[in-house]
């Protein structure tokens, strides 16, 4: 009977339904398991009729076949994406997505395929699965230290104990803002300033060798005190600010009153008792006439005095009559101008001598103007010489660019105040000045006004009384209505605290501070030998550029017995960096530094300065924001030992190492197929290629539609027990009702055995 074998093929094929069911339910918690699902087809059916087709008034007939059973035609693997779980081992690896690990047992002969990633280092720092099988894919390449992915694979293995060497700095990255608004945070006190003009006495021996003449107005050689700190260099005052932090903006034309004394005008006895009007001109006033009707020496004196004192006001002077013969009658007059008015110094012009004063223009001018040039117009310095005795010249004028320029006039005009027995400061080599007044900036970038003990005073020749030895110091506020420039308020405050008398004794007058914008940055760099060095970049505005932008001023400096300079000091370099009226980065030098550390190391390291693109704003700029460092990095590091490994989603291995340093050590390459179901189980979690899979497409996770790699993770089985339970009743069900087929088939058989009985 027919049905007899068709239940028995029931029974083989539920059998092997059962035996992969069975595998299934047995690998529910195997690592990158797949479970399998066996296919049911039926056998060739035995055809006892064949089909016929209409005829004529005839329908058609349908065969007549009778089925011979059944058979598992093919089992199939489902790859579907298994449930990611967690794990407390870093070297676990689970695909989330299409591909497999590529295996091997006989370092790369032959290959194996897992989507099992339980793996971990053996003693030799082979990286390999359960079964010792190594894992396949790129490894560093250490002369480059790049993993390059489009080279063939091979085995993964890490030394055990693995060192990365020191890597000298080849460059240093900096980005950030340098403050070029009116009003800045980051800000130092201007550089010192002895009172040597053109010279610093290095040894202290108060003479100024030939080797110790310097121009402190230069750029080209730098300076320090036995703090350490930058001196004898000048700062332009176009570029800096006061104590709060607000910049001067001092301009062409803009500056101060500046004078050490009084001006005066002594006049002989006056002989004449009527006085026209007009006779005498003070600062451009006519003084009015006065009548004196006894015509004594005493009533002369008293009525000049009072007519000049009618127009104090306006001239700034007043008159001051005294006994100029000791026979106790006052008989001559004496005109002072304190100058903290308005009207500056004395000039007088005398129609009649008997006033006291000859037919004659005289002049007082101790107040002369400090005015700020850019050097585009004056020249720096006096307008017109001085006199060693008297200041002739009410149009004296000084021009100063900068902090030295400024010193220096102070301290000119100082020395030859009317009765200072001292020589102007010529500037000659040897030239020892001892006793003279000093005009210096102190550390903390104040002007400095000093009357040291000992100070000498000529004579007085053209005074009635004996001077004091002492220096009285006006600063007053200047402004020009006839050339539209305007008095400098912040720059006048800052000078005028210098007011005051200053007696003779190592008495000192101080400005308030004096600042220049500035802002710093440091960085630690490492030579062949992975010892570490610090970098230090300073960054001091100096100027603006022809088209608006500003211009800084950058030193380099390391600390001995490096060297990144070839001329003393051998470890400051000095440079300049620019910025458009933008604030972009328009230029700057040096490019790169040559990095010498005295040490044993490499000598002339070269290290690249990446400041950014000029034009752009990557790197440098020069907003009006306070100046701050935004970024800063370089690329040494020192030797280190491999402490940690973890492995990002690409699947590269990346060692962590005691220097701090992490980078990628291997790549764990990733095969996809054409095929999945093509593959063919070859045991312990592993397939091997078909020629039905199609060849493994090789290369990185998460490109090329292989998935990517979830680190401290494990893929599990994707067996679903329910529906495997589920399909164990199904099958149980199956076979139960195939060998109800074969006992039936058997009584039939017995019912016909009996026939003949």
């Amino acid at each position: 009977m027919r049905s007899l074998w068709a239940g028995v093929s029931g029974l083989q094929s539920h059998q092997i339904a059962m035996d992969v069911e069975g595998n299934n339910i047995a690998n529910v918690n195997t690592t990158g398991f797949k479970y399998s699902r066996a296919n049911f087809a039926d056998l060739l059916s035995q055809t006892s009729k064949i089909a016929t087709a209409p005829q004529g008034a005839l329908g058609g007939k349908n065969p007549m076949q009778v089925g011979l059973g059944t058979q598992v035609s093919s089992v199939t693997k489902i790859f579907k994406q298994g449930s990611i779980q967690t794990t407390d081992k870093n070297t676990d690896l689970a695909i989330q997505g299409d591909g497999f690990f590529i295996i091997s047992p006989d370092s790369g002969n032959t290959y194996k395929f897992s989507r099992n990633g339980d793996f971990t280092f053996d003693a030799d720092g082979n990286f390999t699965d359960s079964n010792g099988y190594i894992v396949q894919g790129w490894v560093r390449d250490e002369g480059t230290g790049d993993i390059d992915a489009t080279t063939p694979i091979g085995n993964i293995t890490i030394p055990p104990g693995l060192t990365t060497p020191a890597n000298d700095t080849g460059y240093i990255t900096l980005k950030a803002n340098l403050n070029s608004g009116n009003t800045v945070s980051n800000r130092s006190p201007i550089y010192q300033l002895d009172s040597n003009n053109r010279g610093y006495d290095f040894d202290s021996d108060g003479v100024i060798a030939a080797s110790e003449v310097i121009n402190e107005n230069s750029n080209s050689q730098l300076y320090f005190d036995s703090d350490g700190n930058i001196i004898e260099r000048a700062d332009d005052f176009g570029v800096l600010f006061n104590d709060q932090g607000e910049a001067f903006n001092l301009r062409n034309g803009q500056g101060v009153w500046g004078g050490f004394q009084n001006a005066e005008l002594i006049s002989t006895p006056v002989t004449v008792n009527a006085i026209a009007a007009g006779s005498l001109t003070i600062n451009g006033v006519a003084v009015p006439g006065a009548i004196i009707d006894t015509g004594t020496a005493l009533d002369n004196t008293l009525a000049l005095e009072s007519a000049i004192n009618s127009v104090s006001t306006q001239t700034g002077v007043v008159a001051e009559s005294f006994d100029s013969d000791a026979d106790n009658i006052a008989d001559s007059i004496r005109l002072i101008n304190d100058n903290t008015g308005t009207t500056k110094n004395i000039e007088l012009v005398s129609t009649d001598a008997d006033t006291g004063f000859a037919v004659a223009t005289h002049s007082s001018n101790t107040m002369k103007k400090f005015i700020y040039t850019n050097g585009s117009v004056n020249t720096v310095g006096w307008d017109t010489n001085l006199s060693a005795t008297a200041q002739t010249n009410s149009n004296n004028i000084y021009y100063f660019t900068t902090t030295e320029d400024l010193r220096a006039g102070l301290q000119d005009l100082a020395r030859n105040s009317d009765g200072l027995r001292i020589d102007r400061d010529s500037g000659t080599v040897g030239v020892q000045e001892l006793n003279a007044a000093t005009v210096i900036i102190n550390s903390q970038g104040k002007y400095e006004i000093n009357l040291p003990t000992g100070s000498a005073f000529a004579t007085p020749t053209t005074t009635a009384t004996t001077q004091s030895p002492s220096l009285s110091i006006n600063i007053n506020s200047f402004s020009d209505a006839i050339n539209n420039i305007s008095a400098n308020s912040r720059f006048t405050e800052t000078m005028q605290s210098l007011n005051g008398l200053i007696p003779a004794g190592n008495s000192i007058r101080i400005s308030q501070t004096i600042n220049a914008a500035t802002h710093a940055s440091s960085i630690d760099v490492y030579d062949s030998l992975g010892s570490k060095h610090t970098v230090r970049f300073e960054f001091r505005k100096i100027g603006f550029t022809t088209d608006g932008g500003t211009q800084w001023k950058m030193i380099a400096s390391v600390e001995e017995p490096a060297e990144i300079n070839t001329v003393a000091p051998l470890n400051y370099l000095e440079g300049q960096i620019t910025f458009g009226d933008d604030g972009s980065l328009s230029s700057f030098t040096p490019g790169n530094l040559t990095f010498t550390a005295n040490n044993g190391s490499s000598p002339n390291q070269n290290i690249n300065l990446n400041f950014g693109t000029t034009g752009n704003f990557d790197g440098m700029t020069s907003f009006d924001a306070a100046s701050n460092t935004s970024g800063i990095s370089q690329d040494g590091y020192p030797g280190g030992d491999l402490s940690g490994i973890r492995v990002d989603e690409t699947g590269t291995l990346i060692g962590s190492f005691t220097n701090g340093r992490s980078f990628g050590l291997a790549q764990v390459a990733m095969a996809k197929f054409t095929n999945n179901e093509g593959l063919e189980s070859d045991g312990g979690n592993a397939f091997i290629q078909t020629s039905n899979s199609g060849d493994p497409i090789i290369g990185q996770a998460a490109v090329g539609g292989r998935g990517f790699i979830q680190a401290s993770s494990l893929e599990m089985s994707n067996v679903d027990l329910s529906r495997s339970l589920t399909q164990l009743i199904i099958i149980q069900r199956g076979y139960q009702a195939n060998s109800k087929t074969i006992t039936t088939s058997d009584q039939m058989l017995n019912t016909l055995l009996q026939l003949k009985q």
